[in-house]
This record gives structure tokens, sequence and C-alpha cells, in this order.
């Protein structure tokens, strides 16, 4: 409340000096001709009075330049006339980078903040490179003349730049033309106006050294490159363009690229193609999950008008059928694919040797190094098993291994309650074993809205799994009696029995063995990587699970056209990875989608924002269904239709999330969703409704009561 008030004061202040210079003419005071006219009057006064004539013209300059009043150049060229070069360009650098830094802070206590809760999402990219290279904008903008001076002080108070950054760049890079200026004043009476002080030589002189600062980055960089390759002797010539280590989803992408751009490319990996998602992770968790909702919906065929339904169900066979599943996918991930497209496929085990080198060790023992001029690391993630007493011991499974079950375990214990361990803890309990899932903490799904962990953790409650919320893990005890799991709960422990128990914690990045601590590459929970996705050296890159942020295979192949991309063309044009519209689902049932903010994040991040939702228990098609439960939840900033994220939960709410996804992607909004025809009867209608209702809540009061008035009358 309090900066609210003095933003108004402030505001006040400047408008009524601003009203008052145009009011009474104070301007002419700073008129060229009127400058010539009384030099004289004015140097006798300096002779007179020189310290209080300094303190003067110091005092009116900062506050023309602060007031972003005309006459700051008349200002210049007076301080040359009446104090020579030197004086006048100590007076004259110092009162217009004060008055350009009080310029900066009063737009700021005015403008930025209202400016940023507005447009915030639009200005990321500007706001992400001031904070980057605030500096050297500036440095080059100040160097420029022709950049009025004014509008730089008032575009960079909007944005994250220090002040004391501002202040400092501004002293140094405005010296030149500074000098100029105040030089030029020295010889007022040869001059006829401002305007002839700058010449088309001189204009460009300052252009090309405006491009200095720009020049000083690349310099600066090449420095940092060559430090980070001291001690390394870089190869005369290279075996490869690319090396990619790692056939996952981020390799596999990263290796199509460089062979779709005829580049000499060599693909390692030591176990399968296709990594995680093919072998362990979406290919057979969605095959798993098919025919336990299958078994679900029979077990539910009253709800069709089916008296009665029976499935002579084996475990074992619907787990070869998930092995089937993988074989069938297999090929568009498969060594032959590959080498058709022109890529060398090398099954083995890759290491660093140098920034340029890679050895690879094949399954025979023998080996072989090869250098490259650009290195993509693809290395994935791998489960993470927690430091719990007893559980080594007692033997676990984890989301790569359980697939080698052919009995379903009766007790079966899941540790973890985020996305992979929901949705093989459903699963298994639908398969039916006797389910009991332990997460640490308050609810599900904790990245989620609290009413959307609820919704899913009512469902699961209904289907009679067994959650144990706010437990956390002391111990694995085995006896004769069986494996038990110890938690602490509410101050107490807890034993739970199971005959397996399966680990689903997270994911960690695969780190070790690659030859990264050799090297110096810096990693932390995964290989730190800068927004081109460059490791510690510039010619290694890092995408996927290895690098984040997201752990999806969506997000590793669009992590992977940068990464290879930058890698193969960095030298004409790098690509900062972008990650502002990244969609994913949790294949539970009801599934759970998501793409952009939530709104517990929006909340966290300060933004503003209003909340339209629509419950798909209204949906035609989910009635028809059966499967009329869940809700469409957008967010949106206050009284606009642009989409800052949206949330699905219900049936096949994964597919239902890709019209949001497009949308903003392409920057549109609700309206333009509303307005779209949707087919009759489909889920997607879903997305159309709650278009709808945001528009709803958006309608024109005022006018539609004078609408009504218009049809009354018309009605006579």
């Amino acid at each position: 409340m309090r900066v609210n008030r003095t933003r108004w004061i402030v505001l006040a202040v400047v408008v009524l000096a601003v009203v008052a210079f145009f009011a009474f003419d104070l301007g002419r005071w700073l008129d060229f001709d009127t400058l010539k006219a009384a030099q004289g009057d004015i140097e006798a006064f300096r002779d007179a009075r020189p310290v209080l004539a300094s303190l003067l013209y110091f005092g009116v300059y900062v506050a023309v330049t602060a007031l972003s009043l005309p006459g700051a150049a008349v200002m210049t060229l007076a301080g040359g006339a009446v104090f020579g070069l030197g004086w006048g360009l100590l007076l004259v650098s110092f009162a217009s980078t004060v008055g350009a830094t009080l310029a900066f802070l009063i737009v700021r206590l005015i403008a930025r903040e209202p400016v940023q809760r507005r447009y915030g999402d639009k200005l990321k990219v500007i706001n992400a490179g001031i904070e980057r290279e605030g500096a050297f904008y500036l440095f080059a903008l100040r160097l420029v003349p022709l950049f009025p001076f004014f509008l730089i002080n008032i575009v960079m108070a909007l944005t994250p730049m220090r002040t004391w950054t501002f202040y400092w760049v501004s002293q140094v890079g405005m010296l030149a033309g500074t000098a100029v200026y105040v030089n030029a004043g020295t010889q007022l009476a040869r001059l006829d106006s401002p305007e002839g002080i700058l010449s088309p030589a001189l204009i460009l002189s300052f252009a090309l050294l405006g491009i200095f600062p720009l020049l000083a980055r690349r310099a600066l960089e090449m420095l940092r490159r060559r430090r980070v390759y001291r001690g390394w002797e870089r190869p005369r010539r290279y075996d490869r363009n690319l090396i990619v280590i790692g056939a996952g989803a981020a390799g596999l992408v990263s290796a199509y690229i460089a062979a779709t751009v005829k580049a000499k490319v060599t693909l390692v990996e030591k176990h399968r193609m296709g990594g995680d998602c093919l072998n362990y992770g979406c290919v057979p968790s969605k095959a798993l999950i098919r025919t336990a909702r299958l078994l679900d919906e029979i077990r539910r065929s009253a709800d069709y008008g089916i008296r009665s339904a029976h499935a002579d169900f084996d475990f074992g066979e619907a787990m070869e059928r998930v092995q089937r599943v993988i074989a069938e996918v297999a090929p568009h991930d498969s060594r032959e694919r590959y080498e058709g497209l022109g890529v060398e496929v090398l099954e083995g085990t890759a290491r660093l040797t140098g920034p340029w080198s890679v050895e690879i060790t094949g399954a025979d023992g023998t080996a072989r190094t090869l250098t490259s001029r650009a290195i993509v690391l693809a290395t994935g993630a791998e489960p993470l098993i927690p430091p719990l007493p007893g559980l080594a011991e007692a033997g676990y499974l984890t989301s790569d291994t359980v697939w080698n079950l052919r009995v379903c375990p009766r007790r079966l214990l899941v540790l973890g309650g985020g996305p992979i361990g929901c949705e093989l803890a459903q699963t298994f309990h639908r398969l039916g074993a006797q389910v009991t899932l332990v997460h640490r903490g308050a609810r599900l799904l904790p990245r989620e809205d609290p009413e959307i962990s609820e919704m899913l953790q009512r469902r699961l409650l209904d289907e009679g799994m067994d959650l144990r919320l706010q437990s956390e893990g002391q111990r694995v005890e085995t006896g004769e009696a069986g494996k038990r799991l110890v938690v602490q709960r509410d101050g107490r422990e807890e034993a739970i029995e199971f005959d397996e128990i399966l680990v689903a914690v997270g994911r960690a990045p695969r780190l070790e063995g690659f030859g990264l601590d050799a090297l110096g590459i810096r990693t932390g929970r995964t290989i730190e990587v800068n927004e081109f996705l460059q490791a510690t050296y510039p010619n290694i890159y890092a995408c996927g699970d290895a690098a984040g942020p997201y752990q999806f295979t969506h997000a590793a192949a669009h992590m992977a056209w940068f990464a290879s991309v930058n890698a193969l063309f960095g030298m004409f044009r790098r690509f900062r990875v972008d990650y502002s519209v990244i969609p994913w689902t949790t294949f539970t049932d009801p599934e759970i989608a998501r793409v952009g903010l939530s709104e517990q994040e929006a909340r966290a991040q300060g933004i503003r924002f209003e909340v339209t939702t629509y419950g798909i228990d209204d949906l035609d098609r989910a009635i028809a269904d059966g499967e009329a439960r869940g809700m469409v939840k957008v967010l949106t900033p206050p009284g606009k239709d642009r989409i800052l994220g949206v949330t699905i939960a219900g049936h096949h709410a994964g597919e239902l999330l890709a019209e949001f996804v497009l949308a903003m992607k392409a920057g549109l909004g609700l309206n333009r969703i509303l307005g779209t025809i949707h087919v009759y009867p489909t889920m997607a209608e879903a997305n159309k409704y709650v278009a709808g209702e945001w528009k709803k809540a958006h309608k024109p009061e005022p006018i539609l009561r004078w609408l009504q008035r218009f049809h009354a009358w018309r009605r006579g």
C-alpha cells in the first residue's frame, strides 16, 4: 500500500514539473539561439561566481535529464561553451549519468511493476537477456547517439537491470558522445545549429563503435573457450561431425537430425536401442495399463448393461503381451533403421577421453577411439534407489525390472507416490495384487494442484487400494515370517508386510562411467548445461534425462533438436532451448494431463491469474461412455483469454490436452477455441465448454442490459 502511495506521489510530482515546464515556456531558455545570444552574460556570471555557476548548471542538467525534457543537447553544448572541454566534460558526464539514473528510478517506481505484472510472460526472453548480458546491450546503445537518450532510460527501467549496472555502464558508454558535444560547444560561435555537430561520417563511426561490445563479448567467449580447452590438443581433422552417446529418445533424435543433414554421425549404445522408454518405461507400462483397464471394465460390466462378464486372466500371458508390444514397436528405433538412414551404430560403452575424443569398448573388449567436432551426451536416467536399511537384502523391483515378473505378487508394496508409483500401483491392483502405496508426502502427485491429487486419491481408495501417506520408510526387515517395511507415521512406527516391494521414488541421471569427472565436466543432479545445452566444453552438449529439467520422452526429443542443431551449425547461429510449452500426462485412471502453470505454481511465482473449470461429469460423451468424472481447469490472466496453464483430469486427458498445447504454442486464446467447431459427441468438446465457461464469466453485463431494453422496445 505504501509503495502504491509513493508511486502516485512521484507520478504527480513529475507530471506537475513537466506541465510547468511547458506552461511557463521554460524551454525557451534551452534554445540554441538563446544560448548563443546569452553566451557572454553566462560567461560573465561564471567568472564572478564559478562554484555557484557549476552547481546551478549541474542541477539544471540533472533536472532536465531526469524529467526527460527537451534541451539536453543544448545543455551539453553550453557545458563546453561556458566551462571548456575539461571541466565541462566532467560536469556533463556526471550530470547526464545522474539524471539518466534518476529517470531510470522514476520510471522503475512508476511503471515496472504494473508492466511486468501484465506482460511478464511476454517479456521473459527480454528479461532473461538483460539479466544475462544487459551491460553489453546498454553499452552498445549508449555508444550510438542515434538511439534517443530518454528512451533508453525508460526501456531499461522496465527490465530487471540493476541500478548500479545502469549507472556505471551509462557513465562509460556516454563518454565518447558527450566529449564530441562538449568539444563542439567550445566552438559555439562557429555552429549554426546542433544538427551540424554529427556528420554522417561521425554517426557511422559511432555506429561502428556500438558494435564494439558485441565484438568484446565474442572475444570474451573465445578467451573462455581457450581457458576451458587449455592443456588439450585439438585434432587436425575429425573422424566424425557428431558422436552421440546413448540411443534413447534424445540420442535417437540427435542422430536422426545429423544424418538428415548429411553429417557423418556415430551413435553409441551399450545395451538396447530405444532406451528406457521403449524397453522399460512408456511402451511396456502403457501396454500393461491397457490390460488392467480392460479387466476393470469387465468388473464394471453391469454399468454397461451386461449382467455377467468374466475374464480368464493369466498374468504371465499379459506380461508376454507386453514383450510382444515392445518387439512390435522396436523396429522404429532399431539399429537397422538408423543404419539405413546413414547413422553408424556401435554397440558398446563410450567414455570421453578428451573434448573431441571418445573411446568405445565393444562387448568383446576391443576398444577404438573416434574423434568428433561435437559430442552429444544423451545417457538417460535410471531408477533412484533410496538408502533404506535392509532393502538390498530383501530384494526389490524397479520400473526397469518389474517387467521380468511372470507371477503377480500377492502383496505388492509400492514406495513412492509420484507418476510412476501411482501408475504401477493402480495397474497391479487391477491385475489382482493387494497393493499398498507408501508415500512420504501429504498427497499423491505433489506437482499437481490439491484437488487433482484428491481426485486420484479418491479413485484409488474407491478401488480398494491401501494408501499410507505421510509415511517415511525407516528400514526393511526380513525374517521367517516374511518381509515387511517399517515406516514412521505421526511419530509412531508401523510395519507393512509385503511379498514384493517396487521402488518408484524417482529417476537419477546416468552420470558415471562416461569420463565426465576426468574431463572436469560440471555436474550436479544432472549434467550442467547452458541455454544452448552446452556442457563445460562448448563442443560437448547434453540433452534428455541426463540434462533435465524434465524427464519425459517428448521433452528429451525436443531438447535433442536444439542440441544437435547447435552442435552442427552453432558457428552460424545458436538456438536457446525453449521449455515454455512442455506437456505431460500421468496415465492413471483418471488420466492427469498438464501444460503450463498449475495454480500452486502460479501462486508461488506471484503471477496473477483467474481459474475457469468445467466438470467432465456434465459432458454428453463422457456420460455415454460411463466415464463421467474429471475436470478441465484453465488458468488465464485476469480479464484475458490467454492461456497460462491447463490441467485435465479424466478419460483420455492426454489426447484432450493436445489442443491446448497447440493453442499455447501458437499464442491462441480461449476465444479461438470457443470459435472452433468440435465434433459432437466427443470428449474434445470439454475444451470448448471450458472456453464457454470463461466467456460466460466475462460477458458484458452493461451491454446485455441495454440489449434487453432494446428487445423490450422492439416488442412494443
